[in-house]
Order: structure tokens, then C-alpha cells, then sequence
């Protein structure tokens, strides 16, 4: 089943739950206008791509649909949660706890035990 008003001319891209949650203006986009977008051409939905990450301040991006995928669309648009900038902070603390304080030298196992 094709989207309405979609012909084989245009290029329909479904936007994952992915960017959704790593980007605020999809999320806005996808309560205000749907999940699924019709462009002319490939470059269009880059371009659109482009100017959601510029707005929503984390990247997204399209990704072509898998050729076994049966939906009936072209591409997708995703994004990645990154590494929280909190958390990266506890494990670089962690790290140098183990190592036993700033030197960089890797306490030995024994150091460990009772």
C-alpha cells in the first residue's frame, strides 16, 4: 500500500523512534504533521535532514531503507543517543579510581584482595 499522494517520483522517508527521542524538533514535527514525509528527491530529505539537526541541536539523519525491508517507503530518518555528558564523567572517575588516582598506572590485581 502506497502513502497517499505519492507516486513513484517521490521519495518517502518514516521517521524512527530514534530521532524522536534524541532530537526536540522531531518530536514536534511527529505530533504536528505524522511520522512519514514526501520529498521530490533524496537531496531534499538530506537537506530536511540537515536543517531538523541544526533545530533540534543533535544530529539526525536519513538512512535508506534495507532492500528486504517490505514497507513502503524509501528511507528513514534516525539518530543516535550519544554518550550523556554526566555519565562520561562518572566512568572517566571510575577509571581513574581503579588506576589508583591520576599517574595512569593500572593498580595490579593483588592491590584488589584482602
Amino acid at each position: 500500500m502506497r502513502y497517499p499522494n505519492v507516486t513513484d517520483a517521490t521519495f518517502v522517508v518514516d521517521i524512527k523512534p530514534s530521532a524522536r527521542r534524541t532530537n526536540g524538533a522531531v518530536g514536534t514535527l511527529v505530533n504536528r504533521r505524522g511520522r512519514r514525509h514526501v520529498f521530490s528527491s533524496r537531496d531534499d530529505a538530506e537537506m530536511w535532514a540537515s536543517g531538523l539537526s541544526s533545530r533540534g541541536g543533535v544530529s539526525v539523519w536519513i538512512r535508506r531503507a534495507d532492500p528486504r525491508d517490505e514497507s513502503d517507503v524509501d528511507a528513514y530518518l534516525v539518530g543516535r543517543r550519544g554518550r550523556e555528558p554526566v555519565l562520561a564523567g562518572a566512568y572517566d572517575k571510575r577509571r581513574r579510581r581503579l588506576r589508583g588516582g591520576e599517574d595512569g598506572e593500572q593498580k595490579a590485581f593483588e592491590s584488589f584482595t584482602d
